[in-house]
């Protein structure tokens, strides 16, 4: 509307205001029915609903302070939003012409005029729930036009039974764009960092995702301020980042297919290790060991060309056994400084970042105070910041064909077929809304690297069948590790309480100390992670004489086992136990939010289901036969259209090793991500056996 016409703001005042208009400027101007009509039920005007009139068109129109929303028919209690009119076909025009223009608003134009594929960003409307946000700002232009018609991935109907006792405000600083730009470039550096140290002391890129299983394994003990950037952590050599380099040394090994790729990685192993005992320093034992065992393996390579590929692999593990340990010896000192020099790095990034976030607040950070012992006990809800959210600057929302972009000083955040949950109660007008979303996909985008093959396969999710079976057989209504970007319900735990608490995140899963609850827990397959996990549900049900339950899903590697599915398998919590078979049963991509269409993949692994309650939570919730196999049912992979499932027949390429490392399957996909156009492969993780 026109500041003629006295209108209120329509909806993209909700979107597309950069945070920095000041309050007067987005106020809505009265009109000449402003006020309560009695033509309206007290319902819709509870609503938000109230009578207004338009002078262009001589008539009256209907108006929503709480979702910007103007129809010209009597709106119906429930039914007038995003959902039931996504083009909004119903609205009421915008009046005036380019000069009438106020309160930041652009001109209305006929979606004819800009073509058939035209989506009027005046028309985006969004609905406030009383525990959630459902946004167009994640909705392509095609999307919007067959939303009806579009699969669900999510239920965020579905109430919490999780309790907790009640908790003080955490002391986590409240994202910033500014803040998050500066620390994406900080952790690039770092990565890039990480790079040259394995190039240039080993001769070896880095293993691939080891800097990714890097951050999730510091975190698990890291005491630091920064939310991605490990600042405080003992021991500071990393057990994760140490063994994968070492794994790689002298060369990296992968899965073999043919006899003459076998020959060559036994001769470059051969000649890898040898140059390795000869420039290093060592010892004469080891110089002696390692070069009669590569010139006896480069000379018999020389006279024997009949030899199989099993006769090489024999070889080839014969080497290693032989030479591994001395070659292991030489370059532990060299790894053990790759892995110092990358965490003194990010603690000093984490210090630069800090400051400048404590020069941009407008009050500093109040001491940390411990919860109150005798806490009462609540239904679980989000996290909260002691903090105000200081202001933040414009954070712009657009189209790029059929992907919807956020951009903030150039560079773009894309979200795709997704609904975030909005849990923020200091935010009324959705000023800060769309920087806190850039701010939550760069995030996650920094974490898991923009690179080829990286990060996907670290925040998968289960199918949707498995997590209705979950909700209707065994109660399940919280998730352990999510992310708003992947979660099924909207209660859930993540690894960011700063970003993700204005999305409805319980912070971090091991700070989280429910009392009671049914829970899912598929924790990204990092083995100190999966390890921190268990001994964290052990604490909780030995704790809590309330029902709680937690259903665990993990790979089965069993070559060998890892710690924590050893663990779980001798717990005395343990109440039930199932494996599902490599190949069938499938995952969701944890990129659900950027890949153009929504991609399943068939797990190449198996994966072991647990089932770990208290004696309370197994009676509220016991496994029985029938209800596990529902659950197994639903495990089944369901009928997708063949570009939606991954496709088993592609080339496998791996790791050989006698300890345990992801095996990835290439299938690419193309996206948008922060400005760029690039063709990602996803990564699917699995055990080496």
């Amino acid at each position: 509307m026109s500041n003629e016409s006295q209108g209120p703001v329509k909806g993209e005042a909700a979107l597309m205001q950069s945070p920095s208009v000041s309050a007067s400027a987005q106020s809505l101007p009265l009109s000449p029915s402003t006020s309560k009509s009695p033509e309206l039920p007290d319902e819709l005007v509870q609503a938000g609903w109230s009578k207004c009139w338009s002078r262009r068109e001589n008539r009256p129109y209907y108006f929503n302070r709480f979702t910007n929303q103007s129809l010209w028919e009597v709106p119906v209690l429930g039914q007038h939003d995003v959902i039931s009119d996504p083009l909004g076909l119903n609205a009421a025009p915008a009046e005036g012409g380019d000069g009438h223009l106020g309160n930041n608003q652009r001109k209305r134009r006929g979606s004819e005029e800009q073509g058939p594929g035209y989506i009027n960003l005046k028309r985006t409307k969004v609905r406030l729930f009383p525990h959630r946000l459902l946004s167009v700002m994640s909705m392509s232009a095609s999307d919007l036009r067959s939303v009806s018609s579009q699969a669900i991935y999510w239920d965020l109907d579905i109430q919490t039974n999780v309790v907790i006792r009640e908790q003080l405000p955490t002391n986590h600083l409240p994202p910033h764009p500014e803040i998050e730009l500066q620390r994406a470039q900080l952790v690039t550096k770092l990565r890039q960092h990480y790079h040259e140290l394995c190039l240039q002391r080993e001769g070896i890129d880095p293993p691939r995702e080891s800097f990714n299983r890097w951050l999730l394994e510091r975190k698990v003990i890291d005491k630091g301020h920064d939310p991605l950037l490990p600042s405080d952590c003992d021991p500071v050599i990393s057990p994760s980042m140490f063994r994968e380099v070492m794994n790689d040394i002298p060369i990296r090994l992968s899965r073999i297919k043919y006899k003459e790729e076998a020959r060559k990685l036994l001769f470059k192993y051969a000649e890898a290790a040898k140059k390795m005992i000869d420039s290093r320093n060592a010892s004469p034992e080891s110089r002696k060991v390692v070069k009669w065992n590569a010139e006896d393996t480069m000379s018999w390579l020389r006279r024997d060309h009949s030899a199989s590929k099993e006769d090489y692999m024999d070889r080839l593990e014969h080497l290693r056994q032989q030479c591994g340990p001395h070659v292991a010896a030489v370059a532990k000192d060299s790894v053990e400084g790759i892995c110092s020099k990358i965490y003194q790095l990010s603690a000093e990034y984490s210090r630069r970042l800090r400051q400048t976030h404590l020069s941009l607040l407008q009050e500093a950070p109040p001491e940390a105070c411990a919860s109150p012992p005798q806490s009462r006990l609540v239904s679980c809800y989000p996290v909260r910041l002691t903090l105000p959210s200081p202001p933040l600057p414009r954070v712009e929302l657009h189209f790029e064909n059929d992907m919807a972009c956020l951009r903030f000083r150039g560079g773009d955040g894309q979200g795709q077929q997704r609904s975030l949950q909005y849990s923020c109660v200091d935010d009324p007008r959705f000023e800060k809304f769309l920087s806190r979303v850039w701010c939550l996909l760069k995030r996650y985008q920094v974490m898991f690297g923009s690179g080829a093959n990286e990060g996907t396969g670290l925040q998968g999710a289960l199918p949707v069948p498995v997590f209705e079976a979950l909700n209707r057989q065994f109660g399940v209504t919280s998730e352990c590790f999510a992310s708003p970007l992947n979660c099924y319900f909207k209660q859930y735990a993540s690894a960011f309480p700063d970003t993700d608490s204005y999305f409805g995140s319980r912070g971090p899963f091991l700070s989280f100390c429910p009392v009671s609850g049914s829970f899912e827990a598929n924790p990204p397959f990092c083995e100190e992670l999966m390890d921190a996990m268990v001994t964290h549900f052990e604490e909780l049900l030995d704790r809590s004489s309330e029902p709680l339950s937690f259903i665990v899903f993990v790979p089965e590697w069993r070559d060998p086992v890892t710690p924590a599915l050893s663990r779980m398998e001798g717990s005395r919590f343990l109440r039930h136990q199932l494996s599902v078979p490599a190949y069938e049963h499938e995952y969701r991509s944890g990129s659900q939010h950027i890949c153009k269409r929504l991609m399943y993949y068939r797990a190449v692994h198996g994966t072991a289901v647990l089932f770990l309650q208290n004696e309370a939570g197994f009676s509220k919730w016991t496994p029985t036969p029938e209800r596990v196999a529902e659950l197994s049912a639903a495990y089944r992979p369901s009928s997708h259209p063949p570009s939606l499932v991954t496709n088993l027949s592609v080339t496998m390429e791996t790791r050989l090793s006698t300890t345990r490392h992801p095996i990835f399957v290439p299938v690419h996909v193309s996206f948008l991500w922060f400005g760029s156009s690039v063709t990602s492969p996803l990564n699917f993780a699995s055990s080496w056996s």
